[in-house]
């Protein structure tokens, strides 16, 4: 797999950071924004609501509920401490497991990984045992014949790649396994910033530093014969509530073992000065039997976003395609 990790060398990467500067400024020169004040939440100068800011969306709660959790959709103060102290994320440098998490030396696998890594500290506040809220199982609703991988980065699993075009799109540096869309918390990078002008809003990810430029202007989507890794999105207001509908995505997108056919309702809520509640209904019939749905707090921080290096001339690439030739020559194919 490639190297993919935060930069935070401010002389790392001048290109990227200088359009990063660039974007940041076009964006944020749209009208100052109104103030809470009397317990009201913020709103811009053109009266939508004021979603702006760096937000944070990591945590410990699993995608879906463990199945030993069956039944048990929210965990008291007590269980959830436990939880939190057994979760492999938690204790990622705990050299006490002399084969690693994954197997591998624990010297090498700790050294090299754990200071980069950023999986948070804590569950959501209510303590589910899962990010998915319905069904009420808290588990995904696959199809019995359905393929079920997990991310962005299974499309071409179980396939010896010719090329770099055949290994997923994660790996290529082209798309963030966490960045979508959905955005997911991930093993580090989750944090987004949200820009708005009177007719687009921008979700820019610190994953890949990926931006979706969102209309709002009621424009139809793209033709179905025009395809996009991160789909295309359109988005309008619901009382207070950012809605956005993407479709048009790519089979190399796959979010969780998704097809092309995959439909995407992500809604933002601010609820608090500080908070925001992400939810999005993923659809697609290929693959699960109905329509599934999963909420994500975010929190507002005072920090920023930073280069995001997935660069060239990691020797990963060269090594997964070079074992894929010794794999065909020992077959002898």
């Amino acid at each position: 797999m490639l190297t993919r990790k935060r930069d935070r060398s401010a002389a790392a990467g001048p290109f990227a950071s200088g359009v990063l500067i660039v974007v940041v400024a076009a964006l944020c020169s749209a009208p100052a924004l109104a103030q809470p004040g009397g317990g009201e939440l913020p709103r811009t100068a053109w009266g939508d609501p004021d979603l702006q800011g760096v937000w944070d969306f990591r945590s410990l709660t699993p995608m879906e509920r463990p199945p030993e959790l069956a039944g048990k959709a929210v965990l008291t103060p007590e269980e959830a401490a436990v939880f939190i102290e057994a979760s492999p994320y938690t204790n990622w440098d705990d050299r006490s497991n002399p084969e690693g998490r994954f197997g591998l030396d624990t010297d090498i696998e700790h050294g090299y990984n754990q200071f980069w890594m950023d999986f948070g500290t804590d569950l959501t506040a209510d303590r589910r045992t899962s990010l998915v809220v319905d069904p009420p199982d808290g588990r995904i609703p696959w199809l019995p014949e359905a393929e079920r991988t997990g991310g962005y980065g299974d499309a071409f699993s179980g396939t010896l790649p010719a090329g770099p075009e055949d290994r997923p799109l994660a790996e290529r540096c082209l798309m963030g396994f966490n960045s979508g869309p959905p955005m997911l918390p991930s093993a580090y990078n989750n944090s987004v910033q949200i820009f708005q002008t009177p007719g687009r809003v921008v979700v820019f990810n610190e994953m890949i530093n990926s931006a979706r430029i969102i209309p709002m202007d009621g424009q139809p989507h793209l033709p179905p014969r025009i395809r996009q890794w991160i789909g295309d999105s359109r988005g309008r207001w619901e009382g207070d509530t950012l809605v956005v509908e993407t479709t048009n995505f790519l089979r190399e997108t796959h979010f969780e073992g998704s097809s092309a056919n995959l439909r995407l309702v992500e809604r933002f809520t601010r609820v608090g000065p500080g908070e925001l509640a992400y939810e999005f209904t993923a659809a697609d019939p290929e693959k699960w039997s109905s329509p599934w749905t999963a909420l994500i707090p975010m929190t507002l921080t005072d920090g920023r976003i930073f280069e995001y290096a997935c660069h060239e001339g990691n020797y990963g690439m060269v090594n997964m395609l070079a074992g894929a030739r010794a794999q065909e020559q020992a077959e002898g194919r």
